[in-house]
């Protein structure tokens, strides 16, 4: 563990209590139906968990960078999906915080916090992935009010959203502008049966003439790009990466647990010298992507500019560290593995999804390479 301070351990001691009462009884259900319940998130916002990085102004918790860190790790530790939609939830809050007008912030921040509006983030199109400078949905102004005209895909929370936080272009620059659930031409399409965060309620979203008020405009015309791709997929892959580092240890745990008790050749597994090789390798890597994502906390609780290039190093690590934990812990459960009796085959699942997420592992050594060579 780095060296948290007690607050901290103290605060990862409660969330794990929380998770262990209210979630783990449910995770393996949600990720079978492929869906959470609204009643869960009002169970998540009671405990402050919706508003984590809202000020308390706005009825959140307002808690630093670190303890936000942590509670993802927690909740990926049991369920990756719900860690990701609380990303969701933290990139559409961290956006409007720093590009919200003061009506939008008074209105929307206090009902994500309270689990009244679900927000979700539309970026990704059928066309366009790690290309978002170049996404085709548009935003054409109408006088009074927008139109807003395209699709979305891959929505994280699409199917139940009340609130998109939408990227277009508008006037060929990238605009973000708010959208609600009920506005006329505004058409959801559910999608299902993914191989991994398969509670995360994925929708396709389109927007047929949709009129949007001006008042919906996030900051202005042409910030689309310091809205979402340096504030939002900032945000998303910081909690990602602590995300990682949650489902690494799961997959330690279960592995630890699983070698102690199974025997082959009338030895116990952790016995045999290829699996405490095994077991090492995990051991090293979950530990090493800890320690990137605790310093990355720790400069931008300090907001030193290094966090930047630190946060991407962070995800980078810890993404690739979580596919290659889930695969040896597969290996060593073997063909039980595959049942569903064991999680591993979840976390299995789950650990692809993070090399592309909130960035591509490529669009990452792309990233990192060029701040490098700015230094």
């Amino acid at each position: 563990m780095p060296n948290y301070q007690p607050q901290y351990v103290k605060q990862q001691r409660l969330f794990n209590q929380f998770i262990e009462n209210c979630l783990h009884p449910h995770a393996k259900i949600f990720d079978k139906e492929q869906k959470i319940p609204r009643d869960f998130f009002y169970t998540l916002a009671q405990n402050g968990f919706l508003g984590a990085g809202i000020p308390k102004q706005f009825g959140g918790q307002q808690w630093d960078e670190l303890t936000i860190g942590i509670m993802h790790e927690s909740f990926a530790k049991e369920l990756c999906s719900l860690a990701n939609i609380l990303t969701v939830l933290g990139m559409v809050s961290k956006s409007l915080l720093q590009f919200g007008s003061k009506a939008q912030k008074q209105i929307w921040l206090p009902r994500i916090a309270s689990g009244e509006t679900l927000a979700a983030l539309a970026l990704t199109e059928s066309n366009i992935g790690s290309d978002l400078e170049h996404v085709e949905t548009q935003l054409l102004d109408a006088g009074d009010e927008f139109i807003l005209k395209g699709s979305k895909k891959y929505i994280t929370l699409g199917q139940i959203a009340d609130l998109f936080l939408v990227l277009a272009n508008c006037q060929g620059q990238l605009t973000a502008v708010l959208v609600e659930k009920d506005t006329s031409g505004l058409i959801i399409t559910p999608m299902s049966n993914f191989l991994g965060l398969r509670s995360n309620m994925l929708a396709e979203i389109f927007f047929d003439n949709c009129r949007i008020p001006k008042t919906n405009l996030l900051g202005s015309i042409g910030i689309g790009f310091n809205c979402v791709i340096q504030t939002a997929l900032d945000e998303g892959r910081y909690t990602t990466a602590y995300g990682c580092v949650g489902l690494g240890q799961a997959c330690l745990d279960a592995a630890l647990g699983y070698t102690q008790k199974r025997k082959q050749f009338d030895r116990r597994l952790d016995e045999h010298q290829l699996i405490q090789k095994m077991i090492t390798e995990m051991v090293v890597q979950v530990k090493a992507a800890r320690e990137l994502c605790f310093y990355a906390g720790e400069l931008r609780q300090q907001k030193n500019p290094a966090y930047i290039a630190e946060t991407l190093i962070a995800k980078y690590a810890a993404s690739k560290m979580a596919v290659f934990v889930s695969n040896h812990a597969l290996q060593i459960f073997g063909a039980a593995g595959f049942e569903e009796t064991y999680p591993v085959e979840r976390y299995y699942r789950d650990a692809k999804v993070m090399e592309i997420i909130e960035g591509t592992s490529q669009m990452h050594e792309i990233l990192i390479s060029k701040l490098c060579n700015n230094k």
